[in-house]
């Protein structure tokens, strides 16, 4: 019964370990050591993963006991998450140096991975009867 009332967070697991595996292998094919970053991808996709995995533990909780306002809770979940980001952002956003454009690049595809991850998780779980 545990296993299936976090399933969305087990889903969330193994995307973001999928599409890290993926990430590296592109970086590493196209030759760019992530390690000169401001933020290695590692930890690029620990803080993506844990800031998920803590909007989805609220939006677990709160199905039972508020299953119609479920969405305006993502809503309000992934603004915050997204003034959190701006803030680890803005440090790249200011330097100047040759390999910002890709840090840059590599910041935002993981950004737009885990809200595409976040948002289909969060749909599947609308779609199920409360």
């Amino acid at each position: 019964m545990l296993l299936k009332d976090y399933r969305p967070i087990l889903h969330l697991f193994i995307l973001a370990v999928v599409s890290y595996i993926i990430h590296k292998g592109v970086l590493f094919v196209c030759d760019i050591q992530d390690q000169k970053f401001h933020y290695t991808l590692e930890w690029l996709y620990f803080v993506f993963f844990a800031f998920a995995t803590v909007l989805f533990m609220i939006l677990l909780k709160f199905k039972t006991t508020h299953f119609d306002n479920i969405g305006m809770l993502f809503m309000g979940g992934t603004f915050i998450q997204m003034f959190f980001f701006y803030l680890i952002l803005r440090p790249i956003l200011t330097d100047k140096f040759e390999n910002m454009a890709v840090e840059k690049i590599n910041f935002f595809i993981t950004f737009i991975l885990f809200l595409l991850f976040e948002t289909l998780l969060t749909i599947r779980l609308l779609n199920e009867k409360p």
